[in-house]
């Protein structure tokens, strides 16, 4: 599986603690197995994210992506609920 990480995740990603990557890594991994697990709540969203899907990294935590193809998946967002969608 190829994962490829947008800048302005890699930029988030190099903001937050270290105890969510390992979270957000945990669950991306969940992902690549089982797209529509339920611990991942994935979804799809609206407004400037649409398009996009979303999982829960922990309580409060979001990863935004997008699937490519059967083989590669496209990171573009990771923050809080409100970091991502204000409120």
């Amino acid at each position: 599986m190829l994962i490829i990480r947008d800048r302005v995740f890699v930029r988030q990603a190099k903001k937050i603690d270290r105890s969510i990557l390992v979270h957000s890594e945990e669950r991306l991994s969940l992902l690549v197995r089982e797209e529509f697990h339920p611990l991942l709540n994935n979804h799809s969203l609206t407004g400037k994210y649409r398009g996009f899907r979303s999982i829960n990294i922990t309580g409060d935590w979001r990863l935004v992506y997008r699937r490519i193809d059967a083989h590669t998946i496209f990171l573009r967002a990771i923050g809080t609920h409100h970091q991502l969608y204000g409120s």
